[in-house]
């Protein structure tokens, strides 16, 4: 019987700090690669994929907000939300290819050691170490408001904890002479950003194949919407992401004939809203469910519907 939109604006990010976050990381990026072969520091060259994760991130963030600005047109009624998906799926399959060439190496000079330069390396790891530290303090006050500047944190969160490993590394083999740690430290990195790359995956295809998000609890939000007083029964639930962060709802509400139909998709609207964060809802109501067809959810009216002959149903039978 109605139809209720709400359409959610994304929250306001702190484009500046993200922009500077991204100057700082990826320059220093470009420095580290520089740096991991003029003193053949695997540890370096692994530290410097993980810091490509930071840079990667933080431009999906940035992209998000530019493009969270154009309006929907007549053929992207959503607009470009999904731009932050595919980016983030792409970003996880280059840095399993990434993480393959630096387990693959580490190994090989596991097997034969090659010499290192420690105190660049040492250098290099501490000027990293504060390039994440700067990023991280630039981040902090947008990351509990916006989920793309907390995800682009906890990259840099986490890359942090790589410069302490690659400084490790460079302080045991100055004064101990173990070259081989360079590559153990190496190695570690590498199996550090496997499974984070695999989440990333996990959860952009989980979006892009339209399901449920994670924090939705099905179960809640059916057993919610069904304790409204007035709500008879539920159908034609579907809950989904348009990109991290803004999820939307459609449902079929069956409801009683004495309850009024606007107040009711207000008190919805507000519960969604206040429970489950679901800002985007188109909600349908209905006082008689409508009957599930191949083509959908159809109202049929059997006061019309002529009772069909024996024959025309042997027919359809044959057919």
């Amino acid at each position: 019987m109605s139809t209720g939109h709400t359409h959610a604006l994304p929250s306001e990010r702190n484009e500046k700090s993200l922009w500077i976050a991204l100057a700082l990381t990826g320059s220093f990026l470009l420095a580290e690669v520089a740096a991991g072969i003029v003193f053949n520091s695997l540890a370096l060259l692994s530290d410097a994929a993980h810091m490509f994760t930071d840079a990667a991130a933080l431009a999906i963030a940035l992209a998000a907000v530019r493009v969270a600005r154009r309006p929907a047109d007549a053929k992207r009624t959503y607009g470009y939300y999904r731009f932050e998906i595919l980016a983030a799926a792409f970003n996880a399959l280059l840095l399993f290819g990434v993480a393959g060439y630096i387990l693959y190496e580490g190994w090989q000079r596991l097997r034969e050691p090659a010499q290192v330069q420690s105190s660049g390396m040492l250098v290099v790891a501490v000027l990293g170490l504060i390039v994440n530290l700067i990023s991280m303090r630039m981040l902090q006050g947008g990351k509990d408001k916006s989920l793309n500047v907390k995800g682009a944190y906890l990259e840099v969160w986490s890359d942090m904890i790589g410069s302490i490993g690659v400084i490790g590394a460079a302080l045991v083999i100055r004064f101990t002479g173990w070259v081989w740690v360079d590559a153990v430290v190496a190695v570690a990195i590498g199996l550090w950003v496997l499974p984070r790359t695999w989440l990333l995956l996990k959860e952009s295809l989980n979006v892009l194949l339209e399901g449920v998000p994670d924090g939705i609890d099905m179960g809640a939000l059916m057993a919610s919407v069904q304790a409204v007083p007035g709500v008879t029964g539920l159908h034609d639930l579907h809950v989904w992401a348009l990109t991290s962060g803004k999820v939307s709802m459609t449902a079929h509400i069956v409801y009683a004939p004495e309850i009024g139909p606007d107040e009711l998709l207000k008190t919805l609207k507000l519960l969604l809203a206040d429970r489950f964060s679901i800002f985007h809802t188109t909600l349908q109501l209905e006082i008689v469910a409508c009957e599930h067809s191949v083509d959908g959810c159809n109202f049929v009216d059997h006061r019309h519907k002529e009772p069909s002959s024996q024959p025309d149903q042997a027919a359809a039978r044959q057919a």
